[in-house]
């Protein structure tokens, strides 16, 4: 099993911990439903170190990354951030991430799934083979990273000194330092709202304590990964190996807003334009649950006029504390997306009502 850097931080505060990944992971301190809460009212601390963190650098390396990922980093200026996405030759879905332009030229910095970081280590390091002045170094073990996220991180950053913080907008970053260890923050999260990601350069434990110490007035609490995934749900963010892998492309998911064929050739396009032109065999939805109950992943979505029949598949599901409802992802045929189409969800045998609705569940103006 695996551990980041926190991991006495998890215990000493009393964490249940699981694997995730082949990491040992806090699920939760107090309760997933109050972390939860803590969030949405004042502010969560997230250990996210067990993500991967990649570092592509040289003067080849925006051209690589250009032909490596779906979107368009020429859009991306200094210290600025991009959802992408990388995916196999049949458009299929290797992994969904973050890329980060920083400062100095030539230099980037991916953030990928724990899951998916060796896959894609190996990935980029076997396309890089003969690239000019393009290499690629996974930085993992050298870097942490602590998500803070609600709306008391404003106040709480502006207790820290950090008024550099204040002025970034949505997925900008910028270099601090806290408790003398430095940090590359960025305006980015996984919750939908206001919140920064710091990426740590040694001595997380030191942040980490520093960032809940001063954020105790302002209501902040850790936070596990079970807060984490309600809370991405409720904005309708894919989890990779649940809503997205190799057998998905993002039009099929819904993130044809990722890829940008107009840039010029990269891996899966092919693929991905005639899909586009022929249209997918099936489509991402959002719904939730007409009755009392809670979906989960694996469960059949089924037509209201031939239930016997499943027409999709659950691929995250839970009870949204804020709806007081069910609410979940999946994939229909196409005849069965569009918005107001009534289905039902087979709940270990009992099919209930359910509604497709728009995404996200949970819309937040203070982010």
């Amino acid at each position: 099993m695996q551990h980041t850097p926190l991991i006495a931080q998890h215990r000493a505060a009393g964490a249940k911990l699981v694997d995730f990944a082949g990491w040992e992971m806090p699920i939760h301190y107090s309760g997933v439903v109050d972390e939860y809460h803590t969030v949405r009212s004042k502010a969560g601390l997230f250990d996210v170190s067990h993500m991967g963190r990649i570092a592509v650098t040289g003067s080849g390396a925006e051209s690589f990354l250009q032909r490596m990922t779906t979107n368009d980093l020429a859009a991306l200026r200094p210290m600025q951030a991009q959802y992408s996405m990388v995916c196999n030759e049949q458009g299929g879905i290797k992994d969904d991430i973050f890329v980060y332009r920083l400062a100095k030229a030539g230099e980037f910095l991916l953030c990928v799934n724990a899951s998916n970081r060796d896959k894609i280590v190996s990935w980029l390091t076997e396309h890089s083979r003969g690239v000019p002045a393009c290499q690629v170094s996974d930085r993992s073990a050298g870097i942490a990273q602590i998500a803070l996220q609600g709306s008391a991180a404003r106040a709480i950053v502006a207790s820290l000194g950090l008024s550099q913080l204040e002025q970034l907008k949505l997925r900008e970053s910028t270099t601090v330092r806290v408790a003398d260890v430095e940090c590359l923050v960025a305006r980015t999260g996984y919750t939908g709202e206001f919140g920064y990601e710091f990426y740590v350069h040694g001595q997380a434990d030191s942040v980490w304590d520093k960032l809940l110490s001063t954020g105790k007035s302002f209501g902040l609490k850790p936070a596990g990964l079970g807060a984490r995934d309600l809370l991405r749900l409720e904005m309708g963010y894919l989890l990779y190996g649940n809503d997205i892998d190799e057998r998905t492309t993002p039009i099929e998911a819904g993130a044809e807003w990722a890829v940008r064929f107009e840039k010029g050739e990269f891996v899966g396009k092919p693929a991905l334009s005639m899909q586009k032109q022929a249209g997918p065999s099936r489509r991402f939805v959002g719904f939730e649950l007409l009755e009392k109950g809670v979906p989960r992943h694996g469960f059949k979505i089924l037509s209201v006029s031939s239930p016997q029949s499943p027409i999709g598949e659950v691929t995250s599901g839970n009870l949204s504390p804020l709806l007081q409802k069910g609410i979940g992802l999946g994939y229909v045929s196409p005849e069965y997306a569009e918005l107001g189409t009534d289905l039902f969800i087979d709940i270990r045998g009992k099919a209930i009502p359910a509604k497709v609705v728009k995404r996200p569940f949970y819309k937040n103006s203070r982010t």
